[in-house]
């Protein structure tokens, strides 16, 4: 069934009481886990394959199968728009669907573990246009709290790949979490409530949580300054 998916339950009544001593910390100190061999030569490969090219960057982090990155192409037609996803199985369907002919030509995808992805990036220098997070799992349990984006040692390196941030969730809480770090990182933030018609659905998770009258939310934070390219 496609409108079934149940609502997120977690133990937590809000943001969780030790988000903000983790957001600190994170920013306070470098992250230092080393990145994965099969993460740098995929990002190496696409830096060779970008080297030149004027056009701003998307990310659309954790595409899952590439549907929203190519929403997101034709939304950013000026842009090359970057679907990275770990799954291989779930990037061949998504290779597929670009090979199609009316899949935009600026949209790409790359497998690559989202964390190391951000290091090398940072690390590098990049700087996205704008950086989309749509519905990634929220890990709901509170002992699991350093896996989600708001609290992971990562953040520092995502908000450094800088441009506009967009985050959407199907859990208020997760929202909330977000509003606290980017506060804390001097990140100027707005969060409301998703309501756009269904066919506006940027990705399959969308559209299944719709179908399943799930309130959405949505957090965006405005770029820091005008973007420029690795």
């Amino acid at each position: 069934m496609f409108a079934n998916s149940r609502p997120v339950t977690s133990s937590q009544s809000g943001p969780h009481p030790r988000l903000a001593e983790l957001v600190q910390r994170h920013l306070r100190h470098a992250f230092r886990r080393p990145v994965g061999e099969p993460s740098r030569r995929a990002f190496d490969t696409l830096a060779a394959m970008l080297a030149g090219d004027t056009r701003p960057r998307v990310l659309d982090a954790g595409c899952g199968t590439g549907v929203s990155t190519v929403q997101l192409a034709r939304r950013h037609a000026d842009a090359v728009v970057i679907g990275v996803d770990k799954s291989a199985q779930r990037l061949a369907v998504g290779l597929r669907a670009l090979a199609a002919a009316d899949a935009p030509a600026n949209a790409w995808l790359l497998r690559c573990d989202l964390v190391d992805f951000w290091t090398l990036a940072a690390a590098a220098g990049w700087r996205f246009a704008a950086q989309y997070l749509l519905y990634p799992n929220p890990w709901p349990k509170p002992e699991h709290v350093q896996r989600r984006w708001p609290a992971h040692p990562v953040l520092p390196a995502l908000l450094a790949c800088g441009g506009s941030l967009e985050l959407r969730t199907n859990w208020a809480i997760y929202a909330e979490e977000w509003s606290v770090a980017l506060g804390l990182a001097g990140r100027s933030w707005q969060v409301d409530g998703l309501d756009e018609p269904a066919e506006a659905a940027l990705s399959p998770f969308e559209a299944k949580y719709r179908a399943s009258a799930h309130p959405l939310w949505r957090v965006r934070a405005a770029a820091e300054t005008q973007s420029c390219r690795g």
